[in-house]
């Protein structure tokens, strides 16, 4: 039994792609340093990768993006050095950023408006690179029809044509290759009768006889037709649904290719039950006489190893991150060969429970995830209460997190200063950040969230069933990561968590301080979710303790209250027909957390999903105002909600927050007048487009200056 692992992360045990790229972004190292050491890098990914297992990719590296390293390979950019390509991915230039289908990892978005067809061209052979220089490892793609799916500014009608002479690119790049991975995990996705059609013809013309072909995050409705394409292996994941296994349990698997069966988790941290995993192997082999084992998914959603993680034991013992992955693959194998004595086991115990909680939960009702009152009403008590301007201003949340308040943390976590130093050191920086705001001209304040690592993790801190890790990083996007806590049983919360800070803001001002918090469907999308109970009832039990929060923040005399909800649409089902039993409990656990006074002002924020599909459900959470990314799209995203009747108020967001770029006040303007053509101005308020937190102050001050120009100046040209 041969194993096979792919998308091992690349982020470094010590995150050493993030400080390498970022020191050649601030000048500290060359373009020829910046390359040797990711080259370094890849070479230690690649031998945990030789380590466990018989085979691997090699090209799965990259400076930033694989989807925008795929578009300068066939000629969509000519990027002739670094800087070019990183104008592409930061800066006035940056490519629109999307979620990559529905995990938390964003890809950049290629553009294909005004590009014909014709025009692709290879440009560069990247996987040709990889395996010249690694030598052994199978070179590394995403396929044609995934990299033209999530792109953009492709004419459906021509579609085809895209396809074909893309095709012909792909067959230049791969026919010296004895094999090759290509990634299509949009064969996953609502494939209709004609795409099906585009991908046999294409790969049909692409007919090298050396693919192996993966798909992963969902069962494939279509397997008959990949039967007939003309690859070496099909991957196929056996985990996230039973799709799969039923087609193949029913109608068998083709003898002439090799099935790739993803076995092991690439999602989620729980241990493989190998028992469990064996016994499934060998009911597939039943089907097919060319069996390989691997992992689910690209193993990059995962930390790297639970090596030097400091938690209960009994929660470590049941733990499994990529490095942890790759030796269960060679576990399983092992005991498919009878050659398996370890002690491994996937443990499930009582860790956690909470039997109040469950009774809580237990007893809701429908009036619990209601309003008392219509928006229509509360949105005139609101006006009449607030008293705001036209175009009010308004940030995120998060102001920039200094190396001084990292270093304050660090010496708070190991004892240098106590507690009430610490505390001292946040009050100061809250106090500082209000003159900030009050001094610039903005409308509703916040207190700036010096007292948080990150916007999931500092909740995760403060409630039970939830553990935090020390190393467990991930990738968001680019060099970005974050440490997604684990839920690994039931949620409560021992006291408040966010009023003490926010209250004391509100104390140094007249103007109205905004609290925020994380909402229920973003920290359970952000986190790895125990699977023991059934999800929705995780999602109402997080919902409970943000709406007792709320309950202590409106007692404290807060009346506007922001849940970030940025992972709404990123956690929907990829198949459609799975979409209404998640966006019933994802919609009802909002309402629940979210239930409060009339007079309270309950502010949403979402970036960086493609939401105008679901603008119906969005409309469903019943909040009064939303907070949205309106730069990388230039606004486009405004004209959906105008289209679905959409009749809250919109938080535009006019700065591009990861980009270090300053947006002029005309620039800011334009996007504003833009939305004015979709969405009454009186519904508009005027926002960056996430939080400022990795943004510098001298990008900061600027910025919110030239934002409060723009409204101000809309405010003088409209009376």
């Amino acid at each position: 039994m041969q194993t096979y692992a792919y998308g091992f992360p690349r982020l470094g045990k010590n995150r050493e792609y993030k400080k390498i790229i970022e020191n050649y972004w601030k000048g500290r190292s060359s373009e020829d340093e910046l390359q040797m050491n990711i080259n370094w890098l890849d070479k230690e990914r690649l031998s945990t990768y030789k380590e466990y297992v018989d085979k691997f990719p090699v090209g799965e590296m990259t400076l930033y993006c694989n989807m925008l390293d795929t578009a300068i390979m066939v000629g969509l950019y000519d990027c002739k050095d670094l800087h070019g390509y990183y104008s592409l991915c930061r800066g006035k230039n940056a490519l629109k950023l999307t979620k990559w289908f529905n995990t938390n990892y964003h890809y950049l978005v290629p553009e294909f408006a005004g590009f014909s067809p014709s025009n692709f061209t290879m440009r560069w052979n990247k996987p040709k690179e990889a395996l010249q220089a690694h030598k052994k490892g199978i070179p590394y793609l995403i396929g044609p029809f995934t990299f033209l799916k999530l792109s953009k500014g492709i004419p459906e009608r021509r579609f085809g044509d895209y396809l074909f002479n893309l095709i012909d690119v792909y067959k230049e790049i791969i026919r010296d290759f004895d094999e090759v991975h290509i990634d299509e995990p949009a064969f996953v996705t609502d494939i209709s009768e004609k795409d099906i059609k585009f991908i046999k013809d294409a790969y049909k013309r692409l007919d090298t006889g050396n693919i192996c072909l993966f798909t992963y995050y969902d069962s494939v409705d279509f397997l008959n037709v990949l039967y007939e394409l003309p690859v070496k292996a099909i991957g196929l994941d056996f985990l996230s649904s039973e799709g799969n296994l039923k087609y193949i349990e029913k109608h068998g698997f083709v003898s002439d290719k090799y099935l790739i069966a993803g076995i092991v988790d690439g999602r989620n941290v729980w241990k493989t039950d190998i028992e469990w995993a064996t016994n499934r192997l060998k009911h597939i082999s039943k089907f097919s006489r060319n069996l390989v084992v691997s992992n689910s998914s690209p193993l990059y959603h995962l930390p790297i190893t639970i090596e030097g993680e400091k938690l209960h034991r009994r929660l470590l013992k049941r733990l499994a991150f990529a490095k942890e992955r790759l030796y269960e693959l060679k576990l399983v194998a092992s005991c498919l060969e009878g050659d398996y004595n370890e002690d491994y086991n996937a443990v499930v115990d009582d860790f956690g429970m909470n039997k109040k909680v469950r009774v809580c939960v237990k007893n809701l009702s429908p009036r619990d995830f209601e309003k008392e009152i219509p928006y229509p009403e509360r949105a005139t008590r609101q006006k009449k209460l607030l008293s705001f301007s036209l175009f009010p201003t308004t940030t995120i949340g998060s102001f920039p997190q200094t190396k001084e308040i990292r270093e304050k943390r660090k010496d708070f976590k190991r004892g240098d200063i106590s507690k009430e130093e610490y505390n001292s050191f946040i009050r100061e920086k809250i106090c500082d950040v209000i003159r900030f705001q009050e001094d610039s001209g903005l409308d509703v304040l916040v207190h700036g969230e010096f007292e948080r690592t990150d916007m999931v993790e500092f909740f995760a801190l403060k409630l039970r069933g939830i553990a935090t890790t020390k190393n467990g990083w991930i990738i968001s996007y680019g060099t970005r990561g974050y440490r997604p806590p684990i839920i690994y049983g039931d949620i409560s919360r021992p006291k408040s968590m966010s009023v003490d800070e926010i209250t004391f803001a509100q104390s140094l001002t007249k103007k109205p301080v905004k609290a925020i918090l994380t909402g229920p469907i973003t920290m359970i999308a952000w986190s790895f979710v125990r699977e023991d109970v059934p999800i929705r009832e995780v999602a109402y039990q997080i919902a409970l303790c943000l709406k007792d929060e709320i309950k202590d923040l409106e007692r404290s005399g807060i009346r506007i209250i922001q849940i970030d909800e940025p992972a709404f649409r990123e956690r929907a089902p990829i198949k459609r027909r799975n979409w209404n039993e998640y966006f019933d409990w994802a919609i009802k656990s909002f309402r629940l957390a979210s239930k409060s006074n009339p007079e309270t002002q309950i502010h949403t924020h979402m970036c960086y999903s493609e939401f105008g599909e679901i603008i119906d459900e969005i409309k469903e959470l019943d909040f009064d105002v939303i907070s949205i990314e309106a730069t990388r799209s230039k606004g486009d995203i405004i004209r959906y909600f105008k289209e679905r009747g959409f009749n809250r108020q919109i938080g535009l967001g006019v700065w591009d927050v990861h980009s270090p770029d300053v947006p002029t006040v005309e620039e800011m303007k334009k996007i504003i007048k833009k939305a004015m053509k979709f969405i009454p101005k009186e519904n508009l308020w005027i926002n960056p487009d996430c939080g400022l937190k990795t943004r510098g102050w001298k990008e900061v001050v600027p910025a919110i200056e030239n934002m409060v120009k723009a409204a101000k100046a809309l405010r003088d040209e409209l009376h």
